[in-house]
């Protein structure tokens, strides 16, 4: 009898040492389990911010890129924006030069003197073209020039498809009284020109066109010698070519 006792208090007492060591247990998995969630939390957060902090670099990468362009752009288009007296830089309306190029423009002082010669020497050069065109722009024109390129570029279309197009699109834009940029021409050349629509040929808008070029040579051509532009362009090929030869 007293032996069942005494082994009755022995199990007795080694139950709360079970009990001890379970709770340990269960305070050890518990701990596992939260240090485990935080580091998962942790991670998680430290992707997310590498995440937005690459996005952010992405974001302020684009801007810079943008803002580098606006402001490239800007100064290109700034001479055409202002009156040719304000104008300050004279070279905005030249054809920009590609990145990988290390050539500056060859415009010599001899060609750019050249284009006083006669008004078809300037329009055959591709930088007087340029500034010509960068010239009757300031003066609100520019839809003279464009239509005398127009009339050149449609000339040299073969295709008998092509030209019917071309024609319409040139009639429309320059030549018809409700016409956006309509040139300055009379009623018999207008009324010609579009007889000539109904069978288009290279030829159909030579009269037009050669009423405009009169326009240009007598008006405008005279006034662009004159101009800021012209005068700053050849004041600086002119430096240019001072720099190369001291």
């Amino acid at each position: 009898m007293y032996q069942q006792i005494a082994e009755g208090r022995a199990e007795k007492a080694a139950v709360p040492c079970q009990v001890t060591h379970n709770v340990q247990d269960c305070w050890k998995a518990l701990f596992s389990l939260f240090a485990g969630t935080h580091k998962i939390k942790l991670s998680h957060l430290s992707a997310n911010s590498s995440s937005v902090c690459r996005e952010e670099e992405d974001k302020e990468g684009e801007k810079t890129t943008s803002k580098r362009q606006t402001r490239a752009m800007k100064n290109r288009l700034g001479c055409l924006s202002n009156k040719s007296d304000s104008c300050s830089d004279s070279t905005a309306f030249l054809p920009p030069v590609p990145e990988k190029s290390t050539r500056c423009i060859k415009l010599s002082t001899e060609e750019a003197k050249r284009w006083t010669e006669s008004f078809d020497i300037l329009l055959s050069h591709k930088y007087g073209l340029a500034a010509f065109r960068a010239f009757l722009q300031t003066e609100f024109s520019e839809e003279n020039i464009e239509f005398w390129m127009a009339c050149e570029d449609y000339k040299k279309t073969k295709s008998t498809a092509k030209l019917g197009f071309k024609a319409k699109k040139i009639y429309e834009e320059f030549i018809d009284v409700q016409a956006a940029r309509e040139v300055n021409i009379d009623f018999q050349t207008r009324e010609m020109t579009r007889r000539s629509l109904q069978e288009p040929t290279p030829s159909c808008f030579d009269e037009a066109q050669g009423k405009v070029h009169s326009l240009m040579e007598k008006d405008s051509y005279p006034r662009f010698l004159r101009s800021k532009i012209y005068m700053d362009l050849l004041n600086q090929t002119q430096n240019h070519s001072q720099r190369r030869f001291s």
